[in-house]
């Protein structure tokens, strides 16, 4: 299991415990394991650190070594249920299929827009026009304010967070955060209504 970006700048000097460098730990660490799953955004394509204009040279751990294969269960946080299903599987049925990015297709197989409740208000053209307003409490669609969702591939709409809620079911957009370079690519985060 690693967490957390890999520093890659200056022999990884930018990211230690104990005294090692977090790149030198991998290297040592990962080729041993029978399989690695990277938990969080960061171990898996990098994280924030790894945004423009990455100054530690942060990568995820498979960009770290050249490439190899990670089991990735990406997030910001990441949802336990699908880190605990994903080491499940790989217990009892060896690596669950991957989608292009490494993540389990179980868990990241479908859009959060494709599970969201509130995907009927999308489909009737209802689009909340601010945040606190009648229509986004009534749980209208939060695209036009900066949602995320139709190009995010990930379960929370259905496992939830503590089984509880979800960024979107407690009234924020979706941001990408379990998508590849989510911080650059998909901001801004918020739009006007």
């Amino acid at each position: 299991m690693v967490e957390g970006g890999i520093p890659t700048k200056d022999n990884g000097a930018y990211g230690k415990v104990g005294g090692r460098t977090m790149l030198q730990m991998v290297k040592d660490i990962v080729p041993k394991a029978i399989a690695t799953i990277c938990i969080g955004t960061c171990s898996c394509y990098g994280g924030v650190q790894a945004a423009k204009p990455n100054p530690t040279g942060a990568k995820s751990v498979s960009e770290a070594l050249g490439g190899i294969t990670t089991v990735n269960i990406p997030g910001c946080p990441p949802n336990p249920i699908n880190f605990v299903g994903a080491v499940v599987h790989f217990l009892t049925k060896g690596v669950p299929p991957l989608d292009q990015f490494g993540r389990p297709l179980i868990f990241y197989g479908k859009t959060v827009h494709d599970q969201c409740p509130r995907l009927p208000h999308f489909d009737a053209g209802e689009f909340a026009p601010s945040f606190g307003s009648a229509e986004a409490k009534k749980g209208w669609c939060l695209y036009n304010l900066g949602c995320k969702g139709p190009n995010t591939y990930n379960n929370c709409p259905k496992v939830l967070f503590n089984q509880v809620t979800f960024p979107i079911q407690a009234g924020h957009p979706c941001i990408g955060c379990s998508e590849p370079n989510f911080w650059d690519t998909m901001t801004p985060f918020y739009e006007a209504g």
